[in-house]
């Protein structure tokens, strides 16, 4: 990479390719637009305000990852797993498999560290290997349904964009896979959406081996990345010969999950206050204003997301392209009330919602209340 001129567009990557991951790591942050007066917003012309608005859809569209403590605690996590993982290549090295309920911001939280991780060994060590190659940290590869051995193989290969990836036997993809992450150093291989396997059957008991395989000759640290990876075997002891197969991959494999925001203590209501108030200062609305989210919308917004990130971010994304485009240009309750959010905590909200309007529970920290009274 020569330059941010050369980079494709962060709206046209795909991940599971390794020049697209290296133009997501590489990339400049997203600058965040300036927050205008409504006498500047009309004073602009009409093309500047298309272009204005245009800079704050995309960036609305893209406001995390933030910095909440579920990320913290999982990347804190990640780099003690990483940085222990630096056994010489005659010897296996300990796994990950993050497994958590959708909307709590796996995938999200996940990238962001492969990011800070690429950025980490570009860094330290350059962007070429001592042999001349390009160094590839890290390899993304997203599985799915009924993924075999061979599958998972040409889809390592599809990162790099190898010329024999189409062709070939599980075992002659599988080398040329390998001999990929040897050339390139890559050190994290990522395989996200592992739950799309079909553990407790045939393909199942197959890339359970495969995983063992790759623990073993590739100098990587698997991460794996699913919903409900304990329920479909991936660390079951079990009694029966392919559960035991797989039970040796969950002996190598730690662990790792994501909590929602939940309101049932100080800290918890505290946690949850200090992301909206962090949300908040990414918005970028004429109307405005201290408070916004984590005073007037607290528990409306818990109500609405269940405490779960990715509800949330849907639901203030929507928000404000619908104030911007509706030029109400806050975010209130009664707009919020048009906005449609996920299918999960639509269903959920209506309980949540009627103990919240009785004040059997509040989303707001005791400090929060006396300002406020």
């Amino acid at each position: 990479m020569t330059g941010t001129a050369s980079l494709p567009s962060p709206a046209n990557l795909a991940l599971s390719r390794k020049e697209d991951f290296k133009a997501f790591a590489d990339g400049p942050r997203r600058t965040q637009p300036d927050v205008l007066t409504r006498a500047q917003l009309k004073a602009l012309s009409p093309q500047a305000r298309a272009d204005y608005n245009r800079s704050r859809r995309e960036w609305h569209a893209n406001l995390g990852p933030l910095r909440t403590p579920q990320l913290a605690e999982l990347h804190d996590d990640l780099w003690d797993i990483i940085d222990s993982n630096l056994q010489d290549g005659d010897k296996a090295k300990g796994a990950v498999a993050v497994d958590a309920f959708p909307g709590l911001g796996k995938t999200t939280s996940v990238l962001a560290f492969a990011r800070e991780f690429h950025r980490r060994e570009i860094a330290e060590q350059g962007e070429f290997t001592a042999q001349g190659n390009e160094r590839v940290p890290v390899c993304r590869v997203g599985l799915t349904g009924n993924t075999g051995m061979k599958d998972l193989n040409r889809a390592m290969l599809e990162f790099f964009g190898h010329p024999g990836r189409h062709r070939g036997t599980t075992a002659q993809l599988g080398q040329r896979a390998l001999d990929c992450m040897l050339s390139c150093e890559v050190r994290l291989l990522a395989l996200d959406d592992l739950h799309f396997l079909k553990w407790r059957k045939t393909n199942g008991i197959e890339v359970s081996n495969h995983l063992k395989w790759i623990a073993n000759e590739f100098p990587v640290t698997l991460l794996m990345v699913g919903v409900g990876l304990a329920d479909k075997g991936l660390f079951s002891e079990g009694g029966t010969k392919g559960d035991a197969v797989m039970a040796q991959t969950g002996r190598r494999t730690t662990r790792l999950g994501m909590r929602p925001f939940t309101i049932e203590t100080e800290k918890n209501r505290q946690e949850w206050r200090q992301m909206l108030l962090a949300l908040e200062q990414r918005v970028v609305l004429t109307d405005k204003h201290p408070g916004m989210l984590a005073d007037d919308l607290s528990d409306y917004l818990f109500a609405r997301s269940t405490g779960h990130i990715g509800s949330l971010m849907t639901l203030i994304n929507r928000g404000c392209q619908r104030a911007v485009r509706s030029g109400e240009e806050t975010l209130s309750q009664d707009l919020l009330d048009g906005v449609k959010n996920d299918e999960a905590s639509e269903k959920a909200r209506q309980e949540l919602e009627a103990a919240l309007e009785k004040r059997r529970l509040t989303s707001r920290p005791q400090t929060a209340r006396r300002k406020s009274a």
